[in-house]
């Protein structure tokens, strides 16, 4: 595997909502519902011009993305997938290490994951450094919201 990441371009939009149709795939089954599941192509194009997202490719081929908005100090990751065929390979715990290295300054990251996945829970907390802050209900789905807090950054200049 070679794996490397770059932005997304909007030219890039139906590849993208094929791969988060099949990585959400089996939770689109489970809940009935999923956010990342079902995108259309104008929808995604939407996506990749509101927020920050990446490419996460082994060689050149698209297996996985994340995306995340905010501003240059707070963060929400709406997305961190990778197609099954490649899931378990440590790919996600790079991923995320590279998107701290990208957003440079952030102070804080924070995202929502149902509550009873718990190769996710685990995923988050103990690959990634995650706290579970508050549990909340959507529709008839629990999740886990989470927050990681960069204390390099948060220390800074507040001494």
């Amino acid at each position: 595997m070679n794996i490397n990441y770059k932005k997304t371009a909007i030219e890039e939009a139906e590849d993208m909502a094929e791969v988060y149709n099949k990585a959400f795939y089996s939770d689109y089954i489970n809940y009935g519902i999923c956010p990342g599941y079902g995108h259309s192509v104008e929808g995604m194009k939407e996506s990749i011009v509101k927020n920050i997202k990446y490419s996460i490719l082994d060689e050149n081929v698209l297996i996985g993305a994340i995306s995340v908005s905010g501003d240059d100090d707070n963060y929400y990751l709406g997305c961190l997938c990778i197609v099954p065929d490649y899931q378990g390979m440590g790919i996600g715990t790079e991923a995320m290490k590279f998107l701290e290295k990208e957003l440079k300054n952030w102070t804080s990251i924070t995202l929502e994951t149902p509550a009873d996945k718990t190769a996710n829970v685990k995923f988050y907390t103990e690959k990634c450094g995650f706290t579970i802050i508050e549990k909340i209900k959507d529709g008839n789905v629990e999740l886990y919201q989470f927050k990681k807090e960069n204390f390099k950054i948060v220390s800074r200049g507040r001494i």
